[in-house]
């Protein structure tokens, strides 16, 4: 707590000032272009890596950057998602995983959660993702396939979304576009998903402006 409450009055002594027409701008509304879904994992720092500005990230955030399909379950997810369509006017969605996510590896190889009844109910919403790693991956080594994991799993979160009628009508206006990204935590570079290929490539080599089809078409 010494460190969270040192860096509130360095914020207000220090940084507040430089930043005080926008966040004064801000507080008569928000009008964000990208709603941006990823982990709860604490070494992930959206505005930081994608160096934005408050207000233009509406931010949702949960173990394994997870998205339950419509009506399967009652948390913020569904609510959060369609507030930022129907009242923000979000026009882009990034899903984004990242490197030696934890919720992931234990998707895979859910052992360590004998003791964690909810975290397994929610991973339950990756089934797909954990199908898809058992039937398809089963082979790979442990490193390689915790990678494929993540990539997959964040492919799996899209489809989901698009079961929300929110998304689905976005979708079919051209209104709304979607984007799969992996964060890699030790380099700190950023994949994203280029369904022309097939595959997941430096986001500097894609443009991010594309009304992408399914991940699996």
């Amino acid at each position: 707590m010494e460190k969270l409450v040192k860096g509130v009055h360095q914020f207000q002594k220090h940084i507040f000032s430089s930043q005080r027409e926008l966040l004064e701008h801000l507080a008569r509304g928000q009008t964000p272009d990208t709603l941006f879904i990823t982990c709860s994992d604490s070494r992930i720092v959206p505005n930081q890596f994608t160096q934005t500005d408050p207000g233009d990230l509406f931010i949702m955030r949960n173990a394994g950057n997870i998205i339950p399909p419509w009506g399967a379950a009652n948390g913020g997810e569904g609510a959060t998602v369609e507030y930022a369509i129907q009242a923000l006017g979000v026009t882009d969605i990034i899903v984004c995983g990242h490197s030696h996510c934890g919720a992931v590896t234990a998707l895979i190889d859910p052992k360590p959660l004998v003791d964690m009844p909810a975290v397994t109910t929610w991973l339950g919403h990756a089934e797909t993702t954990r199908r898809i790693m058992r039937d398809a991956y089963r082979d790979l080594p442990p490193a390689a396939r915790l990678d494929v994991a993540i990539q997959e799993n964040v492919l799996c979160q899209l489809e989901n979304l698009r079961t929300h009628p929110s998304v689905a009508g976005g979708l079919a206006t051209g209104k709304i576009h979607l984007h799969a990204w992996v964060f890699m935590i030790e380099t700190g570079e950023v994949f994203a998903y280029d369904p022309e290929r097939n595959q997941y490539v430096p986001l500097t080599e894609i443009c991010l402006l594309y009304t992408s089809p399914s991940p699996r078409d």
